[in-house]
């Protein structure tokens, strides 16, 4: 009976509270929404409503007593706008109405508010002191320093090697600045040890604790800040520089860029405590928007006094530009200050991310091309395009993805719940999320798969000077055949795949897509028994390594070096310029001229009075000459000699001569020692045969004349031929 009675006294003082509460809600609404009450100054028991909705455990408690726990409303960004994009509209426009005219009514209260705060925090201070609190702060930033110090003496090594390293090869680059980061990290790491670690240790008041601990956070990010800027600009080394710039504008960017981030942090952290300390959100986001007036003004000063270029081509009409463009980005800043101030997150946001993120891609890009430049030693070439792409694409991919979940955050779209919803709208937007890291990802395998097939097809063309029976330079000539084929099969494997995963993501059944393809592929393949029959050959004409790119080869009436393959076809070349493309099915068999060596063999016909055993030992010296040459001796297999006589001409004996040589290097050859034959026999009276034409005739002097205008008419006619009259 007494629980019962006790149940019953609960829920009636419950239903009170709750009534309460609710009254308080319609008190609150009316100040905020009726203007002409807004600007007087509000009572001090309607302040104390506010701060005490203010509390997320007093909002939490109104919540599970209204039967709203465990259900989240749907966000109006998320929700509202995929429904009815006018009244998220003008929904969105009354909100910032009231935001301005809230902020507005929040003016003759500020006094008031800061004179609460300093009393408490004389009250929060008045066991230590002001000046005792100021003390310790800046004995916890001198023991700071003091390990840092520590920290400075204790890697004197690595700074002697920092300073002494050699940057002309990208390779050193990149451990160098490696160095420099992991050295600049633990610097700021090495004073939040002392500073923060020292402060942790004493016991302190909750609030002063929380107010000391965020100043040495924000001086912490600050420094941290200043480290990466170092890192990146190197004011004081410009050949540690990763950001391409002269050393006047490194050291700009580098203090503008240090005063913005203390700044930054300072109101960050100076409007975290005034919310701790209960002061009102009005008041609280006035002086949020009057501190973001000097982020600003620092802003539009470093727009208007950056270095410009040293010189300018245009004169006059450079500077108009100049000023142009410092004006625009400065209405652009104006700009986003206003939608701050409106409350206009989604809209700041995007705006942020249309301009910074197409900047940071192109300094990203920069900075790469800058620190893998090529050098004296640099990085081989599939480690620099592993590298090149591994930096480029993966941090612009990080960009791009940060930019994504920065606009998801801002225009409260909730991608974990988002999971949870089956609406066409909300499906839509998870596969186009979903789409944009799959495409991402799909492009940097691509790139990276590029690059290092690239590399390896690069490696083998600057190694074409290889000797042709050496087993690395044959390995390097397969690759150089079977890579750009599989280069494009990835290409299309990876497209596929992404485009699948694209569809599924936005919810597309890609079963019956695949189950339809298999049978379209049957299709063609009845229908186009030719292109698969290429295909097929095609692959394996390779398999069994019958050519490769640079070779020579002969198939029927085709016949040329090969230039390179297609999945269906292969780019002929022929010594006399025409360029054959000839489909695999149609090659039949071939004849490679450029594998491993050849054998080319002379016949020379000389005369029936010639002394073999003579010319058999001059053939033989020239090909020792030959042998010994520096220009032909590395493409000589076998020296050149003489087989033996071949065969008893009409008027000549043909001697045959051989040599063996690389694939391709004969016919250089081949010239060179016909000449340095002709040579030596002329020098040694062996003398080389050719076809004679003989006239007999008669003893009369009638004859004679007869045989004498003959032999003069075919020595003009035939020069070369001789004719003997009797």
């Amino acid at each position: 009976m007494k629980i019962g009675v006790f149940n019953l006294r609960t829920l009636r003082g419950l239903a009170r509270c709750r009534r309460q509460l609710i009254a308080g809600f319609g008190i609150l609404f009316l100040v905020l929404a009726t203007p002409s009450i807004a600007q007087e100054a509000m009572p001090e028991k309607v302040q104390e409503l506010l701060r005490l909705m203010d509390d997320p455990a007093v909002r939490e408690w109104v919540a599970q007593q209204t039967g709203e726990t465990g259900v989240q409303p749907a966000s109006p960004t998320s929700a509202g706008m995929m429904q009815n994009p006018a009244h998220f509209m003008d929904q969105r426009l009354r909100e910032i109405r009231q935001h301005i005219d809230g902020i507005i009514a929040a003016v003759p209260n500020v006094s008031g508010e800061m004179m609460r705060l300093r009393d408490r925090l004389i009250l929060e201070m008045a066991d230590h002191g002001v000046l005792e609190t100021i003390a310790l702060i800046f004995a916890f930033l001198g023991l700071g320093l003091v390990v840092e110090l520590v920290y400075w003496r204790a890697t004197r090594g690595a700074q002697t090697w920092i300073v002494g390293v050699d940057l002309e090869s990208s390779t050193e680059r990149l451990r160098a600045a490696g160095v420099r980061l992991a050295f600049s990290v633990g610097v700021v790491l090495s004073f939040a040890i002392g500073s923060v670690g020292a402060f942790l240790a004493f016991d302190w008041p909750a609030l002063l604790r929380e107010i000391v601990l965020a100043y040495l956070v924000a001086f912490l990010v600050t420094r941290l800040a200043l480290a990466i800027a170092r890192f990146a600009l190197a004011p004081g080394g410009e050949r540690f520089r990763l950001v391409p710039m002269p050393t006047p504008a490194a050291w700009f960017w580098y203090r503008r860029i240090g005063v913005a981030v203390a700044w930054l942090c300072i109101a960050w952290v100076t409007v975290a405590l005034l919310q701790a300390m209960d002061v009102m959100p009005p008041v609280r986001k006035l002086i949020a928007y009057a501190l973001g007036l000097v982020l600003l003004a620092i802003g539009l000063e470093a727009v208007w006094r950056r270095p410009g270029p040293a010189s300018s081509a245009d004169g006059d009409r450079g500077g108009e530009r100049r000023r142009l463009k410092n004006a625009l980005v400065s209405v652009y800043f104006a700009v986003l200050w206003l939608l701050w101030v409106a409350s206009a997150m989604p809209l700041f946001s995007l705006a942020v991310v249309v301009v910074a993120l197409p900047s940071a891609i192109r300094l990203v890009r920069r900075s790469v091309n800058h620190i893998l430049r090529p050098g004296d030693g640099s990085l081989p070439a599939q480690m620099r395009g592993l590298a090149e792409v591994s930096l480029d694409r993966g941090l612009r991919a990080v960009l791009i993805i940060a930019a994504a979940l920065l606009l998801a955050r801002a225009w409260d779209i909730d991608l974990v719940a988002m999971t949870m919803q089956d609406t066409l709208a909300t499906r839509i937007l998870r596969g186009i999320l979903s789409a944009i890291v799959i495409i991402l990802i799909a492009e940097f395998l691509w790139h990276a798969l590029r690059a290092m097939i690239d590399s390896q097809l690069q490696s083998g063309a600057n190694h074409e000077a290889a000797q042709a029976g050496d087993e690395t330079s044959r390995r390097r000539a397969r690759l150089r055949t079977l890579l750009p084929i599989l280069r494009n099969v990835l290409f299309i494997v990876i497209l596929v795949i992404a485009v699948l995963m694209v569809l599924s993501s936005l919810g597309i059944e890609i079963g019956p897509l695949i189950a339809g393809a298999g049978v379209v592929g049957v299709a063609v393949g009845f229908g186009a028994q030719t292109l698969v029959k290429d295909v097929i050959s095609g692959m394996f004409y390779l398999l069994d390594d019958a050519f490769r790119v640079g070779e020579y080869i002969q198939s029927g009436s085709y016949k040329g070096t090969v230039e390179s393959f297609s999945l269906r076809s292969v780019k002929l070349r022929h010594h006399r310029g025409p360029l054959y493309t000839v489909p695999f099915g149609e090659l039949g068999a071939v004849q490679n001229m450029s594998r491993d060596w050849v054998i080319d063999k002379l016949t020379i016909g000389i005369t029936y009075d010639s002394d073999l055993d003579k010319a058999r030992k001059l053939i033989k010296e020239v090909g020792k000459e030959l042998a010994a040459d520096p220009e032909f001796a590395p493409h000589i297999l076998e020296p050149m000699k003489m087989q033996g006589v071949e065969q008893f001409g009409d008027f000549a004996i043909q001697i045959r001569v051989k040599m063996m040589t690389k694939p391709g290097e004969q016919f250089t050859i081949r010239r060179k020692a016909l000449a340095m034959i002709r040579k030596a026999f002329n020098e040694n009276g062996i003398h080389f045969a050719f076809p004679t034409v003989q006239v007999a005739g008669g003893g009369g002097s009638g004859d004679a004349a007869v045989v004498a205008a003959a032999k003069q008419a075919v020595d003009h006619a035939t020069p070369g031929l001789s004719v003997d009259g009797h």
